[in-house]
Order: structure tokens, then sequence, then C-alpha cells
């Protein structure tokens, strides 16, 4: 298993943040360089307790897919969405919202598991946790603007 954890401090109402970590239009936006689009479930909007989406896109030039599903939500403070198919062995997502003087922050805990033994290990090693990290730096950094434009 490996664990990422990332911490994004917005200038923007926690409500707004939330908001924009839950939106499906935001995460294809931030995804762009991929090419990610949803291809059933919940297709646009904010997503809810129990909605399922499926993704695809293209990784290492192979187009993914991946199912997910927000299995815990308590508004505006946390949700959680773990995948239900897809290629990693499991995937689950904290998400996290703390607001202090008008600055959210926002606190990512992503934990995966990878296939295919030791080769599944050695790529998480050398290049898969990297490239992971960057996808959600790069979804963070997409929030943080949007929040942060339409608090203004």
């Amino acid at each position: 298993m490996t664990e990422i954890v990332l911490l994004t401090s917005i200038n923007a109402p926690i409500q707004i943040v939330f908001d924009c970590a839950r939106s499906i239009d935001i995460h294809q936006l931030s995804t762009a360089k991929t090419n990610e689009k949803v291809i059933a479930g919940k297709m646009s909007g904010l997503c809810e307790l129990g909605d399922e989406v499926t993704w695809r896109a293209k990784h290492f030039g192979i187009y993914q897919n991946l199912s997910s599903k927000i299995t815990k939500l308590k508004a505006p403070f946390y949700f959680q969405d773990c995948m239900t198919k897809g290629v990693f062995s499991f995937v689950k997502h904290d998400h996290f919202f703390e607001e202090k003087e008008g600055i959210t922050l926002m606190k990512d805990v992503f934990y995966y598991g990878v296939p295919y033994g030791i080769f599944g290990k050695l790529f998480n090693k050398i290049i898969l946790r990297k490239y992971m990290i960057d996808l959600l730096t790069e979804r963070n950094r997409v929030i943080k603007e949007v929040a942060e434009k339409e608090y203004r």
C-alpha cells in the first residue's frame, strides 16, 4: 500500500473549496493533460454521497477506465471516494477541509495498491508514486485557482 498526503492552503471559504473538490467539471479541467473524461455515472456537477463516476483517461500511453464511488461525506469537512473498478488493486481517497481565519486547508490522504507483485511494486517505486503525486498536485492547483477566483 502506498500513502500520499498533500496539504493545500486556499484563500477561500470552506464551502467553496469543498464544492470545488467535489466538482466533476473541475476534476476534468485539472486532468486535461490525460484527456480524462466521464463516461458513465454522474456526468457533471457536484458529487454527493453514493454517487458513482467512471472516468476514462490516457496514462502511460494507454487508455484506462476507473470507476469510483463517494462512500462517505460530511459537508463541508470531509468526503471519501473509493475505486470500485480499475487497474489498481484498490484506491481510497480521503479529503479533509478545515477553515481558519478565511483560509481553508485542504488535506488529501490518498491510498492505493498496485497489482502484479514485485513488478507492480518496482513500477510504483520508480515511476507511479511520483506520477500520482504530480496528478494530485495539479488537481489541487486547479481547485485552488478556481476557488480563489470564485471567492474574489
